[in-house]
């Protein structure tokens, strides 16, 4: 089945107040979303998604980073990065995340904005309506905990029980204020390895 892209949505929020202090600099969020016919609607369990993925998960890719850099300016001015799938009711959650959990959508971004860390994710099923939320991280330090973020936004018709919503999620700075230290400092205090802020 060919891909069918209902409609695309670009979100931007700027934060210049928090707590009821001005912030240093603004936080600006982005957020860059597709609305698609779910190729796997109405045919029963599907055992093999890999063609549909293959065709649909590049085009994706390509089209929601390059939605995103012009709305940024550059790749490189992008700092937090995440994404995320909401599949309708018809649907499962494999479908959301078949398209989302492969290197044929995840790497056009990774290498847009060079990024070293990996895209937090969200893979959800709802209606119309649905919550869309797109975890952020810094693309460059997964410890830096001033570019945890969360994205929330959603889509009044969107997804249909038969489709699926594609998401990918930007920041410009981090949170206003952010006074919680980051993960080195808590490895170095607990006496673990700083050089692994995953703690893995």
């Amino acid at each position: 089945m060919p891909l069918v892209i209902r409609k695309t949505l670009l979100q931007v929020e700027t934060t210049l107040v928090e707590g009821g202090k001005e912030a240093g600099a603004p936080l600006v969020l982005y957020a860059a979303l597709a609305v698609l016919k779910n190729p796997w609607a109405g045919r029963g369990f599907v055992e093999d998604l890999k063609p549909e993925i293959h065709a649909a998960a590049p085009v994706l890719g390509k089209l929601l980073t390059g939605m995103i850099v012009k709305a940024v300016g550059s790749g490189a001015g992008v700092e937090g990065y995440g994404k995320a799938a909401v599949v309708g009711l018809d649907g499962e959650i494999e479908h959301a995340s078949a398209l989302i959990h492969t290197l044929r959508f995840g790497n056009h971004y990774r290498e847009a904005v060079g990024a070293k860390s990996y895209l937090a994710f969200t893979n959800t099923r709802g209606p119309a309506n649905a919550p869309v939320m797109i975890p952020l991280m810094d693309k460059a330090d997964e410890g830096r905990r001033s570019h945890y973020l969360t994205i929330q936004t959603s889509i009044p018709d969107a997804p249909a029980a038969d489709e699926i919503v594609v998401a990918l999620g930007a920041s410009v700075g981090g949170r206003p204020h952010h006074r919680i230290g980051n993960r080195y400092q808590d490895l170095k205090e607990l006496g673990h390895d700083v050089d692994n802020p995953a703690a893995v």
